[in-house]
């Protein structure tokens, strides 16, 4: 009998765990007062539905086996649109839906085995707005979240904003056999690749220049326009960032705008979002999202509602990232010095319990108050009730 978990998954503690429902309660309290509802998509879906058009590479979902193509899910935003789209179609647009759950991934290991791997998430769906004031909404809620978790100033909490428009625009001033390769390099940030595209000087220049532009919205936008002309999206864009850097700066969230950044997975169309934070040695991301129109047409028979824009939030980086202590749930424990005194040890656990205290019950006498103060805090107690004869 194996006894560790497969690769790629762990065991959580009960600290660990209890850390993953607060941080998961303190989203939804976010999520509702901005009047989501809660939704439980499927663990498993169609791989047509997984693979989300092509936005999800087949490679990297959990099949089952199954007398139907199965697969668990990778992420929660295409299981959402189809329901959004199906089972929920009568109801009035905008829907604004949440969801917490497990997805699975899968990836090539070193020497060519398959490993998987588990992630808990939290996130928001909007469908049904194309309207940029949505994705000003979600972005909003988004930084509301950040500042209800409790970063502090040392996490140098930043959010990536892209755009697939941009990006396409910018690209579509090359030959058209170049701009995949181009794209691919870009968002990959591999200035190997792009030195080796047959373009002209001049085109491969302003490549390189485009993979280094990023940081503060106002000087990224004004440079897009001078390649770009005064084109509409790049307006747009401003204005939405305009809406939404106050509340960043308020909440110490630096806002920066990167016209090559692109999430992992390719289900987006519009605009892009990652929120990245400093770790103990290297960056790391919490939290990504953007826009999807495109996926939710898939299901969608009604072109005017074909629109959704969300974000997801990696539980466990968010507890890894926070690792302060739990506020006091550290239980009482309730000791007695003969097994006659157990009904009254019972007694007292009880009127803990009623008063919403954590307290549980030492499952045998002890000798002495010493002893029994010892369990206690073998066994991580906040304090120790003795009950003596």
């Amino acid at each position: 009998m194996a006894l560790q978990p497969a690769a790629g998954v762990r065991d959580l503690n009960p600290r660990e765990v209890e850390g993953n429902r607060r941080i998961a309660d303190q989203l939804a309290a976010v999520y509702r007062l901005w009047g989501y509802q809660e939704v439980a998509p499927p663990s498993f879906e169609r791989l047509d539905t997984l693979e989300a058009g092509g936005g999800i590479d087949g490679r990297e979902l959990v099949r089952l086996a199954s007398d139907e193509p199965l697969g668990l899910r990778p992420e929660l935003t295409a299981s959402i649109a189809r329901a959004a789209s199906t089972r929920l179609a009568e109801r009035p647009r905008p829907l604004r839906l949440w969801a917490m759950g497990s997805t699975f991934r899968s990836s090539m290991a070193e020497g060519g085995s398959q490993r998987l791997h588990e992630q808990l998430q939290s996130g928001v769906e909007l469908l049904g707005a194309k309207s940029a004031a949505a994705d000003v909404e979600l972005m909003r809620l988004l930084l509301a979240a950040v500042g209800k978790l409790g970063f502090q100033t040392h996490h140098q909490p930043r959010l990536l904003v892209g755009h697939n428009g941009l990006l396409s625009a910018l690209l579509r001033q090359l030959p058209e056999q170049q701009q995949h390769p181009a794209r691919a390099a870009l968002t990959s940030f591999d200035p190997l690749a792009l030195a080796q595209l047959a373009l002209p000087d001049s085109d491969r220049m302003r490549l390189c220049n485009l993979m280094r532009l990023r940081g503060d919205p106002e000087q990224v936008l004004y440079q897009l326009e001078q390649w770009l002309g005064p084109v509409a999206l790049i307006a747009e864009l401003g204005e939405i960032l305009a809406a939404v850097a106050p509340a960043a700066k308020r909440l110490g969230v630096q806002l920066q705008l990167d016209p090559s950044f692109q999430p992992h997975f390719a289900l987006y169309d519009g605009l892009v979002l990652k929120l990245v934070c400093q770790g103990q040695e290297v960056p790391v991301e919490i939290a990504s999202g953007g826009r999807y129109d495109a996926l939710v047409g898939r299901f969608c028979p009604e072109p005017s509602e074909a629109a959704g824009v969300g974000f997801g939030f990696d539980i466990g980086a968010v507890r890894e990232l926070l690792a302060h202590p739990l506020e006091s749930h550290s239980p009482v424990l309730v000791t007695y010095g003969s097994p006659q005194q157990l009904g009254e040890a019972l007694d007292q656990l009880e009127a803990l319990h009623q008063a919403g205290i954590c307290a549980e019950l030492l499952s045998g006498a002890c000798a002495n108050q010493t002893e029994a103060e010892s369990l206690g805090q073998a066994r991580g107690c906040g304090r120790t009730l003795w009950i003596s004869s």
